[in-house]
């Protein structure tokens, strides 16, 4: 490579680093305890149990039974979501709001046994810590906005990545893998700190900055999909009402699975919300691998007979993000695969902060060496 390419990657390098560094590193401490939020949140907080399923217990209570227990809790609401949580089997959530139609990011979540349909509770998650670190970690409270601006410094973050392998590859190519020089200045030493634990760890840091970008995309992925393929779907029944009296939810549910019996209902949409129709139903249905089961399909269901209407995979930008969303927090692998991002949480946070340190140390010699640099220059 010539010098001046060299130059050249130096300066992306310095750039898109100092660019992005501060607003990575609260993005980097803010994302280490949501890496453990549901340990987190069992231990700060404390929620109702459900009835444990056995052999001798009854059947479980359909959800057409826990709709109406829902709506005795919540009386003159309007029911938008049925879900559940695969860290929860006995558990169905109903996500509640004033209106049918209304904005559903002011929506009460409810719990309620499955197996009784009894409230469990409604928990208020928006003053939770985990839930003030995600909204940092995904938009600084400043919604859409604040989603895009930081998805543009995940952006600059995998460009300092590469260009930092091109910056300091040909260099450290002279050392062992692995060599931090303790007997030279406390500046090299932190460099070489600085490289070894950014290149052993490069690989994550790339795969968790590319994710997170795609992760600030969500809300536009969404009102895409909304546009384009709920539309289509539902093509020249979008103009009708919404029925007086709905279908059995167990009606819709079953109408889903018998079309795809290979998977299960991860969360149905009421009619009118954001995800479906005002005359339909939307069964969104998953795999049960470790990796399907993040994958969702959509099955319409008419709202007023429960009948069939159309289903048909997730395009594939959906399905990009919805792959993205666990691998950015690594939810595929349990417990242990989280320890190890949780570990390699703190590295990014070292090499950051290093980065930080080198540039600063970089300022002050360059500031100790003007004077006499412009001394000499006087006297030639």
């Amino acid at each position: 490579m010539t010098n001046k390419a060299m130059r050249r990657w130096v300066w992306v390098h310095k750039w898109s680093s100092l660019i992005s560094t501060v607003f990575l590193l609260m993005l980097c401490i803010t994302g280490l305890p949501l890496i453990f939020h549901e340990e987190i949140d069992e231990l700060l907080h404390d929620s109702v149990k459900p009835v444990e399923q056995t052999v001798t217990t009854a059947k479980p209570a359909t959800l057409d039974q826990i709709a109406a227990s829902a709506m005795s809790h919540f009386p003159g609401k309007a029911i938008q979501f049925l879900f559940w949580d695969e860290h929860e089997p006995n558990v169905t959530w109903a996500s509640i709001n004033e209106k049918y139609d209304g904005d559903p990011s002011t929506n009460v979540l409810a719990r309620f046994d499955a197996n009784t349909a009894q409230f469990l509770d409604a928990p208020d998650f928006s003053t939770r810590f985990t839930a003030i670190m995600l909204r940092l970690h995904t938009d600084f409270y400043l919604g859409l906005g604040g989603k895009l601006f930081l998805g543009l410094m995940g952006f600059l973050f995998v460009i300092a990545l590469i260009s930092g392998v091109v910056v300091y590859g040909p260099p450290m190519r002279k050392l062992n893998f692995g060599t931090i020089r303790f007997r030279r200045t406390e500046r090299i030493r932190w460099l070489d700190l600085h490289n070894l634990l950014g290149i052993a760890a490069v690989a994550w840091l790339v795969v968790v900055g590319f994710t997170g970008v795609i992760n600030t995309w969500a809300d536009l992925v969404i009102k895409i999909w909304q546009f384009y393929e709920v539309t289509d779907m539902v093509g020249d029944l979008r103009d009708r009402p919404r029925p007086e009296k709905l279908a059995s939810i167990d009606t819709v549910v079953k109408t889903a699975q018998d079309k795809l019996p290979d998977m299960k209902p991860r969360f149905i949409a009421y009619p009118g919300n954001m995800f479906s129709a005002p005359s339909h139903f939307m069964v969104f249905m998953a795999g049960r691998g470790a990796v399907t089961s993040r994958l969702l399909q959509p099955v319409l269901v008419d709202a007023a007979t429960g009948e069939f209407v159309e289903t048909r995979p997730m395009p594939w930008y959906v399905s990009t993000l919805l792959l993205s969303q666990p691998l950015h927090f690594g939810d595929y692998g349990g417990l242990t695969l989280r320890i190890i991002w949780a570990i390699l949480d703190v590295i990014a946070i070292i090499v950051l902060i290093s980065g930080l340190y080198l540039w600063k140390g970089r300022r002050a010699q360059q500031r100790a060496e003007r004077p006499s640099r412009d001394a000499r220059l006087a006297t030639e």
